[in-house]
């Protein structure tokens, strides 16, 4: 069975905004890493948009950002838009009832899924379907953008952390149910 986890950088402050993070050649060799082993990536329609950069080569991509685009299109991805009439190569458009999808999802694969989005996640945490936690916690001071957290934050208690880089702590938390 698969495990649906949710992680994304963020600020001090608790803001997530991938225009306000670059992240260091360490981080990004991380997340490639960690994309070529997933089974896939669950996105909402705002973090889909966003991650479409990676569908069509860029000249002045270095190689490891060619590496990264590699990784995420062959990657199995799901979209979960109400609005979104198609999507790009190796996704599927969800619709109907999400605990019932995105539960058949998780047990049919075996490894992780990423879930792309705040808002997503806060579905999918409603609907107790978010085995993890992992924030990619800045040293910097945002003080707007999009709160990793899209509503209240569910009971949580810390697995693990350890640090990325020079200066990026990864945070890793499952729900107390998951304890």
């Amino acid at each position: 069975m698969a495990r649906l986890v949710f992680g994304l950088n963020q600020s001090l402050d608790g803001y997530v905004d991938h225009a306000e993070f670059s992240p260091s050649p360490t981080l990004f060799r991380h997340f490639i890493e960690h994309v070529r082993g997933l089974a896939g990536s669950v996105y909402g329609r705002r973090m889909y948009e966003v991650m479409r950069y990676w569908d069509d080569d860029q000249a002045e991509w270095s190689a490891e950002e060619r590496d990264f685009a590699a990784a995420w299109r062959r990657q199995p991805k799901w979209v979960v838009s109400r609005s979104l009439k198609s999507v790009g190569p190796n996704a599927t458009l969800l619709g109907g009832d999400l605990e019932a999808v995105i539960g058949g999802l998780k047990a049919q694969l075996a490894g992780e899924i990423d879930v792309g989005g705040p808002d997503l996640a806060q579905s999918l945490a409603d609907l107790g379907l978010i085995d993890e936690y992992r924030i990619y916690l800045h040293p910097v001071v945002l003080g707007h953008g999009k709160p990793f957290f899209a509503g209240p934050r569910p009971p949580l208690r810390l697995m693990t952390s350890d640090r990325i880089g020079g200066d990026v702590i990864r945070l890793t938390y499952v729900p107390y149910s998951e304890a």
